[in-house]
């Protein structure tokens, strides 16, 4: 099974709290493991931005519990029930969604007699910080999308200078102007340039770039591999505007050739900050609990 949505762990929360009075987060995180029987590969799965889905939908879980108030946080990192939530019914609910929660926090806030405002409203299947990923991943793939255009839109000599700067900008090929003068120099049997590995120019790469439409095939590898052999070169870089067949992924991975794609080589401009710049900001910030710990008073 996938990781469950945020709301399917919010009953077990509630009734692993009044099973053990209190728990820590990270005791949470285990007994909910055997709650909901979670497959162990899906313990292991990541957002985009790399937090833990598991643990980022049993946090959201928590947070709107709390905000519904039915559960507190009596110190750092621990959490029980409040009276609302030990006298909650649980054998007449099915499940704890937003909507349910929604509505006892209303109770609360019209008992209190307080206006109703800021409930952390929460998509029922995503949390905020999946759904900022999920926006995230659809704006950068439309930005690579319409790079690989403007790489494709340009001549060969564009590319060329293209992989120039991006090798430079992760670091390799010492300055850049000792790399300028080795890549697309070469023609040498298959190789299209060679550039050092460190600034020492200790070790060397070589370089295939090909500003293609087609899929590279398994010969194109075979070919590149021979003049590799040739120069008794151990380290070779094919890269492309287009994508690597099946058997071309194959016949790479036994001689060592790293393959970067349109797909591999756009992401690299973006994280390298090539060709790209960045159009606006934000910030998603968390409590500094130092600052509001004892000891430091």
């Amino acid at each position: 099974m996938a990781v469950p949505k945020y709301y399917e762990f919010t009953l077990p929360l509630i009734k692993l709290l009044k099973k053990h009075g209190e728990l820590s987060n990270g005791e949470i995180r285990e007994l909910m493991i055997y709650e909901i029987d979670i497959n162990p590969e899906d313990l292991e799965e990541k957002l985009p931005a790399g937090k833990n889905k598991f643990i980022d939908r049993i946090d959201w879980a928590k947070s709107v519990l709390k905000e519904a108030g039915l559960i507190s946080r009596p110190k750092h990192g621990y959490w029980t029930l409040t009276q609302k939530g030990i006298d909650l019914a649980l054998e007449n609910i099915q499940v704890i969604d937003n909507d349910f929660l929604k509505s006892l926090r209303d109770k609360i806030l019209i008992e209190k007699e307080e206006f109703k405002h800021n409930w952390i409203s929460v998509s029922e299947d995503k949390t905020p910080e999946e759904q900022i990923s999920d926006a995230f991943l659809i704006i950068h793939e439309a930005l690579k999308k319409e790079l690989l255009e403007k790489i494709k839109g340009n001549p060969p000599k564009f590319f060329e200078q293209l992989v120039v700067d991006l090798l430079v900008a992760m670091g390799y090929g010492g300055s850049h102007q000792d790399a300028a003068q080795a890549i697309g120099k070469t023609n040498d049997g298959g190789i299209d340039g060679v550039i050092s590995e460190d600034r020492l120019g200790l070790d060397k790469i070589y370089i295939q770039a090909k500003r293609w439409e087609n899929t590279v095939g398994r010969p194109d590898i075979q070919q590149f591999k021979g003049a590799l052999a040739d120069q008794v070169a151990k380290k070779g870089v094919f890269i492309t505007t287009s994508s690597f067949s099946k058997e071309a992924i194959e016949s790479a991975k036994k001689s060592g050739i790293v393959l970067i794609d349109g797909n591999k080589l756009t992401s690299l401009m973006i994280e390298f900050g090539l060709g790209v710049q960045i159009e606006r900001s934000f910030h998603i910030y968390k409590i500094d609990q130092d600052r509001f710990d004892e000891d430091n008073f």
